[in-house]
């Protein structure tokens, strides 16, 4: 039968026939892809609940997916010893699979065992929360925290926490300091949709300009843009090509990060990152030794 661009019967045709119905096509079974990526965010979610768990209702509500598939990859994930389901409360908690697995990559990932010590150092030596974020992908994950002993407490991230590089004064050092800035640019393009939920103040533009005086003062700062009355200087760890590699960061409530007590924390960071580059048997490079020299100088005047 010809039919016009928009699907109606041309003029002069015949009526068409009727035949049997068609049902329509059952939406598309998940691809073996697509359930290994909803597995991985589900144990990220678990993680992301740390110590309390997470009832089923609460793993649905933060995975968007509908509850009979949410079930069916928890059981998966049980029984092959990456999930646990407390009996009592029926919260799921990470298994003692993921534990072990955990275990085994942090022996090639040697960064947080070398440089926990210094964590806790800064921590007791500031008084604040101490932390240690590393790269992954397009991402910064917290993989260590320390907290200090003053009362007040910014504990904006839990260890296993992630962000799109460049949210939060750890993961703008990481970003910032990529050697190569068509990668940073890259970097920003790439996370531009996730990095909506911290806007207005993480549009892309505004990520550029605060990788821009990053690298001018040799550290990241991040002025309350996360969380009201809070903030956060954070220094990277580089590796022997100079490329981040990890970064420690120090927050604390605004009263507690004066410009005089900023360039405090911050010659600590400094301190404890060539210590800790020292041990990994890492040179830092000479361009990111003159903009730290450049920033502590700037600070002292």
């Amino acid at each position: 039968m010809p039919e016009t661009l928009t699907g109606a019967p041309a003029r002069g045709a015949a009526p068409a026939r009727r035949g049997p119905a068609v049902p329509a096509a059952a939406p598309a079974a998940p691809t073996g892809t697509q359930s290994v990526e909803r597995a991985i965010s589900l144990l990220r979610i678990l993680a992301r609940r740390d110590a309390g768990g997470a009832r089923l209702v609460d793993v649905v509500a933060d995975s968007g997916l509908n509850k009979p598939t949410v079930r069916r990859l928890l059981l998966v994930l049980m029984r092959e010893g990456l999930v646990d389901q407390d009996p009592g409360s029926r919260r799921y908690h990470l298994g003692v699979e993921t534990f072990a697995l955990g275990s085994v990559a942090a022996e090639r990932f040697g960064i947080r065992k070398i440089a926990a010590p210094a964590v806790l150092r800064i921590a007791e030596a500031s008084g604040d929360t101490a932390y240690l974020s590393v790269r992954s992908g397009f991402d910064a994950i917290c993989v260590e925290r320390q907290e200090g002993a003053f009362p007040i407490r910014t504990l904006t991230l839990a260890v296993g926490d992630r962000r799109p590089l460049g949210v939060g004064a750890g993961s703008l050092a990481l970003l910032a300091f990529q050697p190569d800035l068509n990668e940073v640019r890259s970097i920003i393009d790439v996370n531009a949709g996730r990095v909506n939920s911290y806007a207005p103040r993480f549009e892309p533009q505004r990520l550029l300009t605060l990788v821009d005086q990053t690298r001018s003062q040799g550290y990241a700062f991040n002025d309350g843009l996360i969380v009201a009355g809070m903030s956060a200087v954070a220094v990277p760890i580089l590796n022997r090509r100079g490329e981040p590699e990890a970064a420690l960061s120090i927050a604390a409530i605004d009263s507690r990060m004066t410009p005089e007590r900023r360039a405090q924390l911050v010659a600590l960071l400094q301190r404890e990152r060539e210590r800790i580059e020292q041990q990994l048997g890492r040179t830092q490079s000479p361009g990111a030794r003159d903009l730290a020299l450049r920033a502590r100088n700037r600070m002292r005047a």
